[in-house]
């Protein structure tokens, strides 16, 4: 069972920028300067998957260097993932998915964890162990923006981070739901951006999400 602080804290970041930009990072030497690029375009909120081998070299490195990003993990598949994310310095968890074992890690370490869910019984299922946020994924795959619109129907207390297919077209369709305080997307940090250390291209692709910012958002 997630705390209720865990899920204040989960939306209070949600809120705190339109789009959370899903990281593949290679090298731990990009970390700080990738970090700084999306931060001086109004991007503090990062999450770096689990997907390379410095991945969590990557978010130590970020952690201790930029203050002000509020790094997260992603593509948490395991116990231990979650153990070495919270070691790492993440300060929240994302996951495709949500099995009891991440469930339980990400409590005992006192994680606050973005589960992911694509149905109405897991998102169901999440809320009555205590998650009123959730990661929709993969979001257009499962019906997108009307999948949501539907859902906030029967199911409003719960608010949305919709992660996969999620594009700079449509991404202002799915924030105009009330449900979905926030996207999250790899457009904004693309890999071949990273690798070339085009920071000045990311900055400005993280700038740009500031159109989609919503008007009651501080």
């Amino acid at each position: 069972m997630t705390s209720y602080q865990e899920n204040h804290d989960l939306l209070k970041i949600c809120t705190l920028a339109p789009v959370i930009p899903v990281l593949v990072v290679d090298e731990t030497s990009k970390a700080v300067p990738l970090a700084k690029a999306l931060i001086t375009g109004g991007l503090r909120v990062l999450e770096v998957t689990l997907r390379t081998d410095n991945a969590l070299a990557v978010i130590k490195e970020m952690v201790n260097n930029n203050a002000e990003a509020i790094i997260g993990a992603g593509t948490l598949l395991s116990e231990n993932d979650v153990y070495a994310a919270k070691k790492a310095g993440a300060k929240f968890g994302v996951s495709p998915g949500a099995t009891e074992q991440i469930l339980r890690a990400c409590a005992e370490v006192s994680l606050p964890l973005l589960p992911g869910a694509a149905t109405p019984t897991e998102v169901m299922s999440l809320l009555a162990k205590g998650y009123s946020v959730q990661k929709f994924f993969p979001a257009e795959s499962n019906g997108g923006v009307k999948a949501l619109k539907s859902i906030l129907g029967p199911i409003p207390g719960v608010s949305f981070c919709p992660t996969g297919g999620v594009t700079p077209t449509n991404a202002i369709d799915y924030l105009s739901l009330t449900n979905v305080p926030c996207v999250g997307g790899s457009w904004v940090a693309p890999e071949n951006k990273i690798k070339a250390a085009d920071w000045h291209a990311i900055t400005e692709l993280a700038r740009s999400t500031q159109a989609f910012r919503k008007p009651s958002a501080s």
